[in-house]
Parts: C-alpha cells; sequence; structure tokens
C-alpha cells in the first residue's frame, strides 16, 4: 500500500502552474472575507463627537422597536420633565452643569446655497464636545449665531440662516473650531425641539463612579417622566448616537455581508470548477495511482491535501491583504455613505483568524465533490483518453442540478410577490441558485447549445473543428463555460436590478398627475415652508409621532393641510395593531415631547402613513420639520432658498440616483468582483488545459494544418464557449428580472419595464471573448514558434 505524503510531495512540485489559479481566487477570495470581517467587527456604534468631552450622559426611555431597518430616535422628554432633571442634576456633589442637548434644522447660506452642518444647537452645548471659541464672542441673544470657521464667514459679518420655516437673518458673533452653527441658549430653547440627552459635566476632583450613582438616583427622583432615563458613562455613552448614523451603520453591515458571501460564494464556486477539471485532466495520473496500490481514500486525501495546501497559502497570504486594504476600504465606505462619519477600523486578531479559517474552509469545500470524482477513478482508467473524460454526470449532481434550479426558479416566481425589503434578497437567492444549478447541469445543457451555435460555423473546416473539440471535451467547455456565466449573469442581473428599479421611479414619479415641474431640495435635506408657499406649491410634512399608552412606540405621521384642528386620520393596520376605532381620543407625543389628544376621524385602508393630522399640527410641535418635496405649476428652472424646481421625468431619475446612491455603487462591486474572478477563472482554465491545446496542435500540424488555421480553429472554440457561456448567463438572470420587475410594478400601482443596461453587459461579453482566445491563442502558437526555433537552430 502507498503511502500519502510521499506521493503528495511530488504531485505538487509537478502541478504549481494548475494550482495558480485556485491560489490567486482563494487569496482575492481571503482579501474580501478578511476586510469585511474587520469591517463588520468595527461598525459598532461610536460615541458621538459632539459628546466626546461629556463623561456622563442622561438619556430619554427607549422607544418599542421600530422593526428590522427601521430607526427612530427615542421618545423626548417634555419641557417640564427637562426643567425637572436639569434641577435635579445640578444638584448633584461634584456636578459642574447640566446641559439639555436642544437641536433644530438651520443652514448657513453662503454664496447663495445652503453650506455646512444643519443642526443648530445652544452655545451651552459646545462644552460637551468640547468646541473651542477660535475668534469673536459667543451668541447672547436673539439673532445672534456662532458658525464654524471652515464656511470663511468673520465675526461681525451678516448670514443667512435657512431654518425649516424659511430663511432668517442673523449676524456673526463668533467662530469655532467645530462644525456650528450655535444660538444662544435662550433661542435654542424657543425654536428647538425636545431634549432627548442631557449631558452632565463633572468636576475635575470627583469620583465619577460616585457621581454616576448619585446622578442615577437623582434621574430615579426627578419624576415620573424621568424616571427611566438611561444614565451612560464611558462606552455605554454611543447608545446616544443619532438615529441616522444606526440607520447608516446598519445599511454598511448588509453591505459588507453580502460582499462577504459574494466573496466566499464564488471562491467556491471557482476553486471547484478549477479542481473539477483538474481531476479529469489528471483521470490516467490517478488510474496508474491506483493500478499501483493506492486506495480510492489515499487519492481523495491527495486532492483534499492540494486544496488544504493552496487554501493555507491563499488564506494567509489573503488574510494580511485584507488587513492591509482595510482603511482604505472603510474611507470609501464613509464616503460613499455606507458608514457614518465617526467610523473607523479597529484591529482585532479574532477576525483575522476567522478569515484564515474561512479561506481553508473554501478551498476544501471547493475541493469536496472533486476528491469524491477522483476517488472513483479505476485503475483501467488509465488507458482511457482524458479529453473524454468518464462520465461527468453523477445521481447526486443531477439531483442537485435540478433541485437549484427549480429552487432559483421558485424564488423568482416569489420575489413578484415579495416585499420591498425582501425584494433584492429574494431576486439574489434566486440567481445564485440558478446559477449552482445550470453548473452542475452544464456537460448535459453546453452540448445541444454549442452543438447549436456551432451550426452556422460548421462548414469551414475551422468551425467543424471548433464545434468538435468543444463538444468533445466537455468538462474543459463546462470549465470555461462556467465563470463566463457568473460573470455575465451577476452583470446582466445586478445593473439590470438598478435601472428597472429606476423605471419604477419614474412610473412612480409620472403619477404624480399634471403637475409642470417637481420641487426638490438644493443643498438642503428637505424643503423650508418658504420655499414650498414660493413655488405655490403644497405637500404633507413628515414627523414622528409616539403613542404613550404603548411604551412610547414611534409612529410616521405626515401633515396634511387639507385637516385641520385635533382630528388626525389613522391607517387601517396601525388602528388594528393600536387597538383604536373611529371616534376614539388618542394621546400622541411629538418631537417637542408635548403631548396631544387627537380624535380619530376616519380609519383608511391606503393612508399614505400609520398617522396623518393637521400639517398646523406638525409645524407647532416640529420646528425641524422638512417637506421632501412637492409637486408644482411652477416651470422646472426656477430656484428658490434651499430648493429648485426641476421636471417629473428628472426628478424620477435623480431620486433613483441619490435614494439608490448606495445600490449603485453596490452594483458595481457585484460586477467588478464577478468579473474579476471570471477573468481569473478563464486564464487558470486555459493554463491548465495548454498541455492538451499542445495534442491537438500536434495532431493538426501533422494533418497539414496551417498555423493560421490551428490558432483560428482553438479561437473560435474559445469564443464559442464564451459564447455559450453568455448565453446561460443571459438565462441565470432573466427569470430573476422578470420577477423584481413584477413585483416593482406590484408596487408601483402600474406596468414597469424591463430594463438592461446593454453597453454594460456588451461591454463583459467583450471581455470575456478576449480573456477566453487570448490564452488560448497563446498557447496554440507556442508550438509552431518552439518548432520553427528548432529549425532555425538545426540549420545554423
Amino acid at each position: 500500500m502507498l503511502s500519502t505524503l510521499p506521493l503528495l510531495r511530488p504531485l505538487l512540485r509537478g502541478r504549481l502552474t494548475g494550482l495558480v489559479g485556485s491560489l490567486v481566487a482563494l487569496c482575492l477570495g481571503t482579501v474580501i472575507l478578511s476586510a469585511t470581517a474587520l469591517l463588520l467587527t468595527s461598525a459598532g456604534p461610536r460615541v458621538p463627537e459632539r459628546y466626546a468631552a461629556t463623561p456622563l450622559l442622561v438619556r430619554s426611555p427607549g422607544t418599542a422597536p421600530a422593526g428590522e431597518g427601521l430607526f427612530a430616535e427615542n421618545r423626548p422628554w417634555s419641557p417640564e420633565t427637562v426643567d425637572s432633571l436639569v434641577r435635579a442634576l445640578t444638584s448633584v456633589p461634584g456636578v459642574t452643569a447640566a446641559v439639555p442637548d436642544r437641536a433644530f434644522y438651520a443652514q448657513a447660506v453662503v454664496g447663495g446655497r445652503p453650506a455646512g452642518a444643519h443642526e443648530a444647537r445652544g452655545w451651552s452645548t459646545a462644552a460637551l464636545a468640547p468646541y473651542r471659541l477660535v475668534a469673536g464672542r459667543p451668541p447672547v441673544r436673539a439673532g445672534e449665531v456662532v458658525l464654524g470657521r471652515t464656511l470663511g464667514l468673520a465675526p461681525g459679518s451678516p448670514v443667512m440662516l435657512l431654518t425649516a420655516r424659511g430663511p432668517a437673518p442673523y449676524r456673526v458673533t463668533g467662530l469655532t473650531d467645530g462644525p456650528g452653527p450655535y444660538v444662544s441658549d435662550g433661542e435654542a430653547a424657543r425654536l428647538g425641539g425636545g431634549v432627548r440627552v442631557i449631558g452632565v459635566l463633572v468636576g475635575p476632583r470627583a469620583d465619577l463612579a460616585d457621581v454616576r450613582a448619585a446622578v442615577g438616583r437623582a434621574v430615579r427622583g426627578a419624576g415620573p417622566g424621568a424616571g427611566a432615563g438611561q444614565v451612560l458613562a464611558g462606552p455605554d455613552r454611543a447608545a446616544a448616537e443619532p438615529a441616522a448614523d444606526a440607520r447608516t451603520r446598519w445599511i454598511g453591515v448588509q453591505v459588507l455581508t453580502a460582499m462577504a458571501l459574494l466573496g466566499g460564494f464564488v471562491s467556491v464556486f471557482l476553486v471547484a470548477s478549477t479542481f473539477a477539471f483538474r481531476v479529469n485532466q489528471r483521470r490516467r495520473e490517478f488510474g496508474l495511482l491506483r493500478a499501483a496500490g493506492a486506495t480510492p481514500r489515499q487519492v481523495r486525501l491527495i486532492v483534499y491535501g492540494e486544496a488544504l495546501a493552496v487554501g493555507a497559502v491563499a488564506a494567509t497570504a489573503g488574510a494580511l491583504l485584507g488587513v492591509a486594504v482595510a482603511p482604505a476600504v472603510g474611507g470609501v465606505l464613509v464616503t460613499a455613505g455606507f458608514e457614518p462619519a465617526s467610523f473607523g477600523v479597529r484591529f482585532t486578531p479574532l477576525p483575522v483568524a476567522g478569515a484564515v479559517a474561512a479561506g481553508i474552509a473554501a478551498g476544501l469545500l471547493g475541493a469536496l465533490a472533486a476528491s469524491g470524482r477522483a476517488a472513483r477513478v479505476r485503475p483501467l482508467e488509465a488507458l482511457r483518453d482524458q479529453a473524454a473524460g468518464g462520465t461527468p454526470m453523477t445521481r447526486v449532481r443531477w439531483i442537485a442540478g435540478v433541485v437549484a434550479v427549480a429552487g432559483g426558479l421558485a424564488l423568482a416566481v416569489a420575489s413578484g410577490s415579495a416585499r420591498e425589503d425582501s425584494l433584492v434578497n429574494d431576486v439574489l437567492l434566486a440567481a445564485m441558485a440558478l446559477i449552482a444549478g445550470l453548473t452542475l447541469l452544464a456537460p448535459v445543457v453546453l452540448p445541444p447549445l454549442v452543438r447549436a451555435f456551432a451550426w452556422p460555423i460548421s462548414r469551414p473546416a475551422v468551425g467543424m473543428l471548433a464545434g468538435r473539440s468543444a463538444m468533445t471535451a466537455v468538462r474543459r467547455t463546462a470549465a470555461t463555460a462556467a465563470p463566463v456565466l457568473l460573470a455575465v449573469g451577476f452583470t446582466v442581473l445586478v445593473t439590470g436590478m438598478v435601472r428597472t428599479t429606476a423605471a419604477a421611479y419614474t412610473v412612480k414619479g409620472a403619477a404624480g398627475g399634471g403637475a409642470a415641474a417637481v420641487l426638490v431640495p438644493d443643498g438642503a435635506p428637505g424643503l423650508s415652508d418658504a420655499a414650498l408657499a414660493a413655488a405655490a406649491g403644497s405637500a404633507p410634512l413628515p414627523t414622528t409621532v409616539y403613542d404613550s399608552a404603548h411604551g412610547g412606540r414611534p409612529l410616521a405621521a405626515l401633515g396634511d393641510g387639507h385637516l385641520a384642528g385635533d382630528e388626525m386620520t389613522v391607517a387601517e393596520w396601525a388602528a388594528r395593531d393600536h387597538g383604536w376605532r373611529k371616534g376614539d381620543v388618542v394621546p400622541l407625543a411629538f418631537e417637542d415631547g408635548r403631548t396631544v389628544r387627537l380624535r380619530i376621524g376616519a380609519v383608511l385602508r391606503d393612508a399614505p402613513a400609520e398617522v396623518v393630522i393637521a400639517r398646523d399640527t406638525v409645524r407647532a410641535h416640529d420646528p425641524s420639520a422638512l417637506t421632501p418635496e412637492a409637486y408644482v405649476s411652477r416651470p422646472a428652472g426656477m430656484v428658490f432658498p434651499g430648493a429648485k424646481t426641476v421636471s417629473v421625468a428628472d426628478r424620477a431619475a435623480g431620486e433613483q440616483a441619490e435614494e439608490d446612491r448606495l445600490v449603485w455603487l453596490f452594483t458595481l462591486l457585484l460586477v467588478g468582483v464577478s468579473a474579476g474572478y471570471a477573468g481569473l477563472a478563464i486564464v487558470n482554465t486555459q493554463v491548465m488545459a495548454a498541455s492538451a491545446r499542445v495534442r491537438d496542435v500536434a495532431v493538426l500540424r501533422l494533418t497539414g494544418a496551417t498555423p493560421r488555421q490551428a490558432i483560428a480553429a482553438t479561437a473560435a472554440e474559445a469564443a464559442l464557449v464564451a459564447g455559450t457561456g453568455a448565453v446561460l448567463g443571459f438565462a441565470v438572470a432573466v427569470p430573476s428580472l422578470l420577477g423584481m420587475r413584477a413585483g416593482l410594478a406590484q408596487m408601483a400601482g402600474d406596468a414597469v419595464p424591463l430594463v438592461i443596461p446593454w453597453p454594460a453587459v456588451a461591454a463583459v461579453v467583450a471581455a470575456c471573448l478576449i480573456i477566453a482566445t487570448t490564452p488560448s491563442t497563446i498557447f496554440t502558437l507556442s508550438p509552431f514558434l518552439s518548432m520553427r526555433s528548432r529549425k532555425t537552430r538545426t540549420r545554423g
């Protein structure tokens, strides 16, 4: 009986060329896994910069969960509760100040456009960061403001602040090294919304633990509305991060998770394809080993040993590269909006070790099917032609392929009725299942397709040779077509998803009726009341209210100009969840912390929000509420403070570009990763097939073929196989896209066209054709060049 390790060493030394592709694929996959693992472990909440110098924070009680992917701020305290808390906190020994954090929307207008930060606060909150005054003096009365020095304004300069009501004149009294703007505390109390956080400053000689305990007792004794407040210290202060940052982090986690899954999926996919082709090429070799006494278990261990060696080297190198590139990737994520500005990479060994283990596991998993196939090789296989490759389809492969294709089609059909938040995931899973299924069934699907595509070029000898060679070497054909299928399939899928979604937004935007244009923000997060009035438009005013009777659960609300007084309309699903009926009087807390009792005037099935109330009521209790957009009768091209008018069609396209900017960047990442892996796999397949190409070229030379004919035949075969893979890529993507289109049409309430960006798809197909034909041409030309060189040396 042969020993396994002595066999493995010479086999590895003699097969390094064929392992390079697997090594590089696993290395790149581990780079993605290592970098994303570090980024994921670094994506936890951070202490907001504006509270960096505050040792203790008192935070308003948390609300009931808003749901997966939904983020809402805590319910604010009422003004009376804030006053009670401040008095109680300032009486604690060791506390030097208790500063309520009041904020409201305000942006400085510089050069005719809003610029800089868009939250104004009272000057006393600057000490919580701390931000310093670098010029001038603090604001002490109404109409005075301190701005960030980066805006380039000098103390004493007049400036216009754009607020939710409209532009308001101010005078710059000072500059700060913070973002600003800062107004006087009295003006912040008048214009600001509710208070959710109170910063507690502690004297230098005070014991923080004792002060924290005393602050907790003071909060519990400050009254019924304050007793549930949270006292935060140290890293726990990160819980005070804004809901917008929490949502951004959540989006970043989704993107990073998808990138990690894609990297792992493609790595296993390509390693499996590579090892399957390698086993097919080495059937004679494994047959000789079996004839020499090697057991099936030893043959299997040889394949696993190669995968383990490749995986260990590739995973270690990839993990180190991932550590090196993680900070740069983190910066790109912040710039793109996938992570908040406070994001930074934290280096810990556990994610790196996990990436190494995952890379090795991916290599072993990719070699799983190939090792079983190698173990089944019989000793008589040493006498067979390896190009034929034996029986490519097994019972397990048949079952797995059919199940994957059926599952992918079922997911594609189900996506037609999927919810908006799960639609993209369903479509991606459907495509992955179809890719895996068609790859497993490739030996059955490819021959008839190749025969059909080869028929138009079968009359010339070159075309006949290309078609016959592709149909004979089924495994080589499948190994080349599989990565093309992957690249083209993902390209059609993800780019088609973005463009089809854009078309759905256009359809939805066109429902704006006979409006001449759409009033949209220009440099501001929303529309002010003044801009809306100047454009002669009207639109609901969004805000958040809190159900006092159900744990302060946040509710999405709209302020409608057609309602007045204490009347409100509620959605049918919200009424069912809260037990409301028409005529009930419901206490709702607003953004200023005050509670208002509103009467339910109607319960609607198709309500635009959970709660609809009078617009004047929203403005009275939410000084920072902004209108997202409004359909107006004014023509496109008009400019207002922080707003402009655009055509309905332009707004639909612009809205998609703004709201799905992250999705489009994600699309580019997916296309780049899948196309890069595909190119690597194609080249690796051609390198491994080089030895077989040499024998094929030798036969062609003996039959009288010229170098040009031989090169044309191999290039035509590569192009034929790549074209077949591209067709299968379309077959993978189109069902998923059709399901997505049906789902979007259901959401938009109208037919949505299927849009495929043909230039991008054509570029990827052309790249695959070039990558497939170039190596095959080079390897075909090499024997002729070698023969010419030998003839030249002989004559010399």
